[in-house]
């Protein structure tokens, strides 16, 4: 049985070229030849089967032969507000399994106890691509810039919104009872915070906001785990069946 290639190729509809990236791969280290099969992923719910035109050492062209729409394996929107580590691979990692477990949106947020106030999206975009096509997800998730804690909370979002976080003295209910009581294909937005938390007074202001508090669990989780178990959370509950 021959091995199934897939190629990130955003505008896969309107152009016949793979991007410059993808064809590199395709012919230094796929080696594949004119008439070979090849299959587009364009990240907004669609697969393209294809056939290679042309392969040389800087060019692959190629012509779509069955377009086969896709849909996701959850319902709903499922979104992640995360401060991003000291340490970037360790973000990048849950950036990665997140993408291969299913979710819609990875966003950044410099709180007042970050480690990291500056971040590449490019990076995480690249990681979060060879996710996609590892995983043979047919949506792409949308990567957003870092923002100020204060400035995300106070953003138009849909659905429902929760802040995870460790303090005993705030109240706070397991994120996986509040998803039984919703609808799977509510949106839901879940805030995790820096390996020292958010600040009581990050906490408050988005409860005040509307975000309920929540908890991940009994055990006191490090920043990416956190961010992973709470996608992992979202995505059982809204799960079609």
């Amino acid at each position: 049985m021959r091995e199934v290639r897939f190629f990130y190729v955003p505008d896969a509809s309107t152009v016949t070229e793979l991007p410059v990236e993808e064809a590199a791969h395709a012919v230094k280290v796929l080696r594949l030849h004119q008439d070979d099969e090849i299959f587009l992923i364009d990240g907004k719910g669609i697969f393209y089967k294809a056939v290679v035109d042309m392969a040389n050492h800087k060019h692959c062209l190629y012509h779509v032969v069955e377009t086969l729409p896709q849909k996701k394996s959850w319902r709903g929107r499922i979104q992640l507000a995360i401060a991003p580590t000291k340490h970037i691979d360790r973000i990048e990692w849950m950036a990665e399994k997140a993408t291969e477990i299913g979710f819609d949106g990875l966003y950044f947020l410099r709180c007042d106890y970050s480690e990291r106030t500056v971040i590449r999206r490019d990076r995480v975009e690249k990681v979060v691509v060879a996710a996609v096509k590892q995983s043979r997800k047919p949506y792409m998730p949308e990567i957003g810039e870092l923002m100020a804690f204060g400035d995300f909370i106070h953003l138009p979002l849909q659905g429902h919104r929760f802040i995870a976080h460790c303090y005993d003295e705030i109240s706070k209910t397991e994120l996986y009872k509040e998803l039984d009581a919703l609808s799977p294909d509510d949106d839901v937005t879940v805030l995790v915070g820096p390996e020292g938390d958010f600040s009581v007074n990050e906490v408050r202001e988005a409860i005040a906001c509307g975000f309920k508090p929540i908890s991940l669990g009994q055990s006191r989780l490090r920043t990416e785990t956190a961010g992973l178990a709470a996608v992992m959370m979202c995505n059982l509950k809204k799960q079609f069946v």
